[in-house]
């Protein structure tokens, strides 16, 4: 289980900079925003989008989704100034790009104080200090930055991703390791469907809490495949039953479908029971 208890299936990236897009955010179903001040946002309006976001976080509306502010580098001229800022925004974590190390991390706390900080892996250098960053005590997400990364590495795109998939697994391991929640990076053709389920699928498989969004078209096929299904809760359902029988007769193996059942699989039955009254729970405030 992750530091983050909730879930995040579905991270809707938001330009702070756009009044109607974070008007139209309030009414979304998705689990997560970042409130972009980053690659959203022109450097002419960065100063003006810091505004435009503090003023939507104080007027609210957002309800129970985890909001979460994505400012530039510290080491550009708008990144102390956004962190500043967005420490009084009372978002629930900060998100820095181009994390390359746990000095980064450092240093935006040194700015922000104690709020929550996520981490952009987006840099090979980030993908090599991956454990190092997952470590850092103040370090609560990481959100894969495939984009940059597929740049700086001058890959090929595939649709099985087999590229990425070094650094996928070092930030994936990393981020288990630490109890870090890890965020799947965004597909970019926002009105295929059928590729984004494929990429969601692909990640959900490999054990990402979630994935990154550029379009609200795309909200739906990120929930589903990030939630457990009908067939995953009822295997839970029963293996938990199973194990119960067993132990109550003191006797016997646990078996469903064929297939011993131990308490390591019992303990991710639990957790996919959670992860589903969480859903529930989230829906319904």
């Amino acid at each position: 289980m992750s530091k983050i208890t909730r879930p995040l299936r579905s991270v809707l990236y938001i330009p702070a900079s756009k009044e109607r897009a974070l008007d139209k955010a309030r009414g979304l179903s998705c689990d997560a925003i970042i409130f972009d001040l980053e690659d959203a946002v022109t450097p002419d309006e960065k100063p003006a989008a810091r505004a435009t976001l503090a003023a939507a976080l104080e007027t609210g509306g957002y309800g129970n989704r985890f909001k979460v502010i994505r400012i530039n580098g510290l080491d550009t001229p708008w990144g102390a100034d956004d962190a500043a800022a967005a420490a009084t925004m009372g978002a629930d974590a900060i998100l820095l790009p181009k994390v390359g190390s746990p000095a980064d991390l450092d240093a935006l706390a040194k700015i922000v104080g104690d709020i929550p900080l996520w981490a952009m892996m987006e840099t090979p250098g980030a993908m090599l200090n991956a454990a190092a960053i997952a470590a850092h005590g103040q370090l609560q997400a990481m959100v894969m930055g495939t984009n940059d990364l597929a740049k700086d590495l001058q890959t090929r795109f595939r649709a099985d991703r087999l590229p990425m998939m070094a650094g996928l697994g070092l930030c994936l391991l990393a981020a288990k390791a630490h109890d870090c929640a890890i965020i799947d990076g965004v597909y970019n053709a926002f009105k295929d469907d059928e590729g984004h389920k494929a990429e969601c699928d692909q990640g959900r498989d490999m054990g990402f809490d979630g994935k990154t969004l550029i379009h609200p078209a795309q909200l739906e096929v990120a929930n589903a495949a990030f939630s457990p299904s009908d067939a995953e809760v009822d295997l839970a359902r029963r293996q938990i039953a199973a194990l119960e029988e067993i132990e109550a007769s003191g006797q016997g193996v646990a078996v469903v479908d064929g297939k011993i059942v131990e308490n390591l699989h019992v303990a991710t039955a639990r957790e996919t029971l959670a992860k589903l009254d969480a859903i529930a729970a989230l829906n319904a405030e």
